[in-house]
């Protein structure tokens, strides 16, 4: 799959007929491609410390009751507990082990929960997470990535708010809103990763700084085409697709 977005990105090919998600994840990676960010991806099945610990969530964590887990029956072969990824953060870990900085990459990728399906809710959805590791990095590169990336998915003319929030794995945080219908609406979140979360990938924070950030795709989906029940873009209904 990252070799297909790859080619996408970089020759702007129209897509036509294809699933309004492959199409938004497509439009995604071409516009964070010309701020020189890569595709990477990682495992659907990961284990606990990627996951939760390494980001800051060990077991009695008041973050993890937010994602509600798909926990596999069996440990792998070395006896760490697995589970359905919650979020596409795993990556973030898994790439910065292998990967010597600097670097900026995103990740789109299916994610998991345990919830009850409902016109909002899906069990499966599809999530992008942003990182970028480098010598120096701040707040300020963060807004910048992400206020160009919002007026070029919905145009120059959006508005885009601020707000300071918490997350485990950054610090400081922030939530992400933009102007929608007359109405804020809450978008997404992100801030600089936090020193323990570098730490725990291999990195010496004392040399390198990153921001992370978090979007759920089927929503950007959602907005962008007028969609208004998240089911339908999994009931595998042609006659659904056929209209993108």
């Amino acid at each position: 799959m990252t070799e297909i977005l790859a080619e996408k990105a970089s020759t702007g090919v129209t897509a036509g007929h294809l699933h309004p998600l492959t199409q938004v994840i497509y439009d995604i990676n071409a516009i964070f491609a010309k701020m020189g960010f890569e595709i990477a991806e990682g495992p659907e099945i990961e284990t606990e410390f990627y996951n939760f610990d390494a980001l800051r969530m060990p077991p009695d964590h008041s973050a993890r009751d937010m994602q509600d887990t798909f926990w596999m029956a069996d440990k792998n072969e070395l006896g760490e507990k697995l589970v359905a990824r919650t979020h596409t953060s795993n990556v973030q870990i898994r790439h910065t082990e292998l990967t010597k900085p600097p670097f900026r990459i995103i990740v789109p990728g299916k994610v998991f929960r345990n919830e009850a399906t409902d016109a909002t809710h899906e069990a499966e959805f599809f999530q992008l997470e942003g990182m970028m590791v480098a010598e120096k990095v701040s707040m300020e590169d963060l807004k910048g990535t992400l206020g160009t990336f919002l007026r070029e998915f919905f145009g120059e003319d959006t508005e885009i708010r601020f707000r300071p929030s918490f997350f485990p794995f950054t610090e400081p945080s922030i939530e992400v809103d933009i102007k929608w219908k007359d109405k804020w609406l809450e978008l997404l979140g992100g801030g600089l990763t936090h020193p323990e979360v570098l730490r725990a990938a291999g990195l010496d924070p004392t040399k390198w700084q990153a921001f992370a950030f978090g979007v759920g795709i089927d929503r950007l989906v959602m907005m962008k085409y007028g969609i208004d029940d998240i089911r339908h873009m999994y009931s595998g209904d042609l006659r659904f697709v056929n209209q993108f």
